[in-house]
C-alpha cells in the first residue's frame, strides 16, 4: 500500500468567486487580456540529464526536464477550478483581470479530471543524432509550479498557491502564473520517464494547439540540446540493497513518514518542489508551502484590486494572530458574533491492507486508509494547549478573532498530549476526529483507538471559499506539529480557511483490525470534533463515509473501494 509523508500538502487561500466584479461568463477563443503576453521560452539552449543505475544495474528512465517555462506579462494568467460535489465534473474558469475590472471565461467541459493543472499542455518530441524521433509526448502543466521574476518591476512575490492539489477530494483550486513571473513546464514525479539510451538529443517543445487558441499564447516551440547520460547506483540505494530481508520493507516504512514529527522538510524535487501524490504504491509527499509576503510600497496598490470588509481578491494577507502569551485569565466566553471555522470530515482514501502495521501485534490484519478533516470557514481554527506545572497534560483552548484579526473570545476545548511515537513526536489535540468501520447497515464494527490529532494546515482543500489563505504560513500560527517539545509549557495549533488537516495511512492510528472481521461490505466513517469540544459554524457537515468491500483469506484479506461518486482513487 502506499507509504505517505505527511509533510504540508499545501496550503493558501482565495475569496470566492462571487467576491470578484465579474462579467458574464465568455467561451469564444481570446487572449488571456489585451495587453498579455504568453510565451513558452526555454532558459539554456542546453540541458544535461543525468540519471542512475537501478539495483539491478540497468539505468533508470529519465525525466525530461528542459528549463522551460510559460512567462507572463501584463497581466496574470490565472485560473479557478471548481467541482459542487463529487458527483459533478471539475469546472474551470479563467479570471481575467484588466485594470479595475474583473471577467470569466468558461474553459471547456470535461476539459480536466482532477485538480492537477491542465493536461496535455505541451508536446514534446525528442530526436537522436540520426534525426530519429524517439519520444513524443503530451505533459499537463500546472500553473503553480515551481516559478520565479522575469521581469525586475514584476512584483517581488507571488499572489498563487504553489504546487496543484493531488488530494483526491480537493473541492476547488486556484492556479495561476503571477505577472512578470514564468511557470516550470515540468512536473517532475508527475511526468512519465523517458527510456531512452545515453547520448545527444533535440528537444523540441510546444505548446499545443488547444491551448494556443484559448489562451492566446504565442504559437513559438522552443528547441533544446538534450545531453542524457547515466551515473552509477546511488550510495543510498545500494544500502537500501544490501537491507533487503526480513526488516528492510519496515525500514523503508518508519524512514519514509518523519515528515509529520516535525514537518521534517525532505529534499525538493526538481520540478514542483518535494515529492507529492503519484501512483497507489509510491510515496506521497506534498508540494511545499513559502511564505508569502507583500512588498510594502505596494500595499496601498494592492488594497485597491478587490479587498474590503468581508471580501477579499486573494491578494490580502489576513492579519497575524499571536500566539497567546500565557493561560487565559479573563472569564472564558464565545461572542455571538464571533467568526468561527466549519469542519467537515472528507471521504477516507489511500485504502488497503497492512498485514504487518507497525506497533501493532504480528499476525493481525489491518485496514489502513489516509483521513482529511478540513476548515471550510468563516474563520481559521486556533487551539492554544497550556500546562500546569508538573501535569503530563496541557488544557487546550479555542480562541475567536475578528476581522481585523484581534483576539475577542476563548472557550475551553479539552486537553493537548504529547505523543513519543516516531511518526509523530509532537503535541496532539485530543478529540479532533474519530473513525469507526461500519457494518453495511451502518452499525460500528471496530472503533479506531487514534483521537488526537496535531493541527496542520497540510492540504488544500478548497482554495476558492470567502477568506481562503493561499499561504497560511505567512501567518503567526506556527504550530506544535512544525515545532514543540515533550517538556513544552505551551503549544499552539491551527487549521487554515480552506485547508486540510492529512494523516496518511502509514500512521499509527489509521487503521481497523479486521483480523476478526468478516467479508463484506462496510463503510470507514470519518467524524470531525465527534465531542463537539469545538465552536463552529455547523455540526450538520462534520461526517463522511467511504463503502469498502472485505474479502480474502486470514494474512491474505484484499479490499475494494468502489468509486466515491466520481472519484475513482481507492
Amino acid at each position: 500500500m502506499s507509504r505517505i509523508s505527511r509533510k504540508r500538502l499545501w496550503v493558501g487561500g482565495i475569496s470566492a468567486a462571487s467576491a470578484l466584479t465579474v462579467t458574464a461568463g465568455i467561451t469564444a477563443a481570446a487572449p488571456a487580456a489585451p495587453d498579455t503576453d504568453i510565451r513558452l521560452i526555454a532558459a539554456s539552449p542546453s540541458v544535461t540529464l543525468e540519471r542512475y543505475k537501478g539495483v539491478g544495474g540497468e539505468p533508470d528512465g529519465v525525466f525530461l526536464n528542459l528549463g522551460t517555462y510559460l512567462s507572463v506579462k501584463g497581466a496574470p494568467l490565472e485560473f479557478r477550478a471548481k467541482r459542487a460535489n463529487y458527483r459533478e465534473p471539475i469546472v474551470v474558469q479563467q479570471i481575467i483581470r484588466e485594470g479595475g475590472k474583473v471577467r470569466t471565461k468558461d474553459l471547456p467541459e470535461d476539459l480536466v479530471k482532477d485538480f492537477m493543472g491542465l493536461p496535455d499542455f505541451t508536446r514534446v518530441t525528442l530526436t537522436d543524432a540520426s534525426g530519429r524521433k524517439v519520444v513524443s509526448k503530451k505533459e499537463a502543466f500546472c500553473p503553480n509550479n515551481a516559478s520565479g521574476r522575469t521581469d525586475p518591476g514584476a512584483p517581488r512575490t507571488s499572489r498563487y498557491p504553489e504546487g496543484c492539489s493531488p488530494h483526491p477530494f480537493t473541492l476547488g483550486s486556484v492556479w495561476g502564473v503571477e505577472q512578470g513571473w514564468a511557470s516550470n513546464t515540468y512536473l517532475d514525479y508527475y511526468t512519465t520517464p523517458v527510456d531512452v539510451p545515453d547520448g545527444v538529443y533535440t528537444a523540441k517543445i510546444s505548446v499545443t494547439k488547444q491551448y494556443r487558441e484559448l489562451l492566446g499564447i504565442a504559437n513559438e516551440p522552443q528547441t533544446v540540446e538534450v545531453t542524457v547520460r547515466t551515473l552509477g547506483v546511488p550510495p543510498e540505494a545500494e544500502a537500501r540493497s544490501s537491507a533487503k530481508g526480513a526488516n528492510a520493507d519496515h525500514a523503508d516504512h518508519a524512514g519514509g513518514h518523519g515528515g509529520h514529527g516535525g514537518h521534517a522538510e525532505q529534499g525538493p524535487a526538481k520540478g514542483m518542489g518535494p515529492k507529492q501524490l503519484r501512483g497507489d504504491s509510491t510515496e506521497i509527499t506534498p508540494p511545499p508551502a513559502l511564505p508569502y509576503a507583500l512588498m510594502k510600497a505596494g500595499r496601498a496598490a494592492v488594497a485597491t484590486s478587490g479587498d474590503g470588509p468581508g471580501r477579499t481578491d486573494g491578494s490580502r494577507v489576513s492579519p497575524p494572530m499571536k500566539p497567546a502569551a500565557e493561560r487565559p485569565s479573563r472569564r472564558a466566553g464565545v461572542p455571538a458574533d464571533a467568526p468561527k471555522p466549519d469542519l467537515r470530515a472528507l471521504p477516507a482514501w489511500d485504502i488497503g491492507i497492512d498485514p504487518a502495521r507497525e506497533g501493532e501485534p504480528a499476525g493481525r490484519d489491518h485496514l489502513a486508509f489516509a483521513s482529511t478533516t478540513w476548515n471550510a470557514g468563516p474563520a481559521p481554527l486556533v487551539v492554544d494547549g497550556f500546562r500546569k506545572p508538573g501535569k503530563g497534560l496541557m488544557d487546550a483552548y479555542q480562541y475567536f478573532y475578528d476581522a481585523q484579526g484581534e483576539q475577542i473570545g476563548y472557550a475551553p476545548s479539552g486537553t493537548m498530549e504529547w505523543d513519543p511515537r516516531d511518526d509523530h513526536m509532537h503535541w496532539h489535540f485530543t478529540d479532533f476526529a474519530a473513525y469507526q468501520l461500519l457494518k453495511a447497515d451502518k452499525k460500528e464494527v471496530v472503533r479506531s483507538d487514534k483521537e488526537a490529532f496535531c493541527l496542520a494546515s497540510n492540504a488544500a482543500v478548497d482554495y476558492t471559499v470567502q477568506d481562503a489563505n493561499w499561504h497560511p504560513t505567512s501567518t503567526d500560527l506556527s504550530t506544535a506539529c512544525a515545532s514543540g517539545e515533550p517538556e513544552a509549557l505551551s503549544v499552539r495549533q491551527a487549521l487554515e480557511i480552506g485547508s486540510g488537516d492529512t494523516y496518511p495511512s502509514a500512521f499509527a492510528g489509521q487503521s481497523f483490525d479486521i483480523t476478526d472481521v468478516p467479508n463484506g461490505t462496510y463503510w470507514i466513517k470519518v467524524v470531525a470534533n465527534p465531542q463537539k469540544r469545538l465552536h463552529e459554524t455547523s455540526l450538520d457537515n462534520n461526517t463522511a463515509l467511504r463503502k469498502v468491500v472485505l474479502g480474502g483469506e486470514p494474512g491474505a484479506r484484499t479490499v475494494q473501494v468502489p468509486a466515491h461518486g466520481l472519484v475513482t482513487s481507492r
